[in-house]
């Protein structure tokens, strides 16, 4: 048994303000959502929603995650520079080169992500959202293709990546050195058994392949908080 992935969370200050932004950048439509937040559903492939969850923490540090996007011209890069620009994202320096060729931005709430060049071909095969990029070991990079039961599509210079067999973005880690975590992450995975499934023994396997259990003040919810190998927290939710 393997898990699902259900969705990207994304906690916000402003989750309304933050959906109609990600989804006028990616063309998704909104959706009602079972955990009380903003969901956007994908038009494509992707295979999971993103999801926007309220916070009153404000960001701390770069994030441990984000979307890359891809291109298939210099003038289509342009353009989502340009539409992300109008609907508020704004251009940030987290170190790159200035020959690099892809552009890095932030959402309106500073979340980072970039918009990729044409012709990289890492993500040639992909869609408009090429990967959710993550800093991470290559232990993290196995746990989750374990865990969700995808494959490596990547595995070199201890930077790996997995991709679902149907397709959709790659989930890519980029090796040490990691990025030093401030308090909680802003981005994170809700996963799920399939309906069949059980969620304890999910739980239970998760723990065998590496992930822990966490207490991050939940109170009595249907979910259960767990921490990757790296220490990144994600939820296993009820069978679906």
């Amino acid at each position: 048994m393997t898990s699902h992935l259900l969705a990207l969370c994304v906690e916000a200050n402003d989750p309304p303000r933050l959906a109609r932004f990600w989804a006028g950048v990616l063309g998704w439509e909104r959706a009602d959502d079972p955990r009380e937040g903003i969901a956007l559903l994908p038009s494509d492939d992707t295979g999971f929603r993103v999801r926007f969850l309220l916070t009153q923490a404000q960001k701390a540090g770069k994030n441990r995650m984000h979307f890359d996007l891809t291109s298939t011209s210099l003038a289509g890069q342009q353009q989502t520079v340009a539409r992300s620009l109008e609907l508020g994202a704004r251009h940030i320096d987290i170190g790159q080169r200035p020959d690099e060729p892809h552009v890095v931005l932030a959402d309106p709430e500073g979340n980072e992500f970039c918009v990729i060049e044409p012709g990289n071909g890492f993500l040639a095969d992909c869609g408009f959202l090429g990967a959710v990029a993550c800093d991470g070991s290559q232990d993290v990079g196995y746990f989750w293709g374990q865990a969700l039961g995808w494959p490596l599509v990547w595995d070199q210079d201890q930077e790996t990546a997995i991709r679902s067999p149907h397709g959709g973005p790659k989930i890519t880690w980029g090796g040490p050195p990691l990025t030093p975590k401030a308090g909680k992450n802003r981005l994170h995975f809700d996963i799920a058994p399939p309906v069949d499934g059980d969620q304890q023994a999910e739980v239970e396997r998760l723990v065998s392949l590496g992930a822990t259990r966490l207490d991050i003040g939940q109170g009595e919810v249907s979910w259960v908080v767990m921490a990757d190998p790296d220490g990144n927290e994600f939820c296993v939710l009820t069978p679906r």
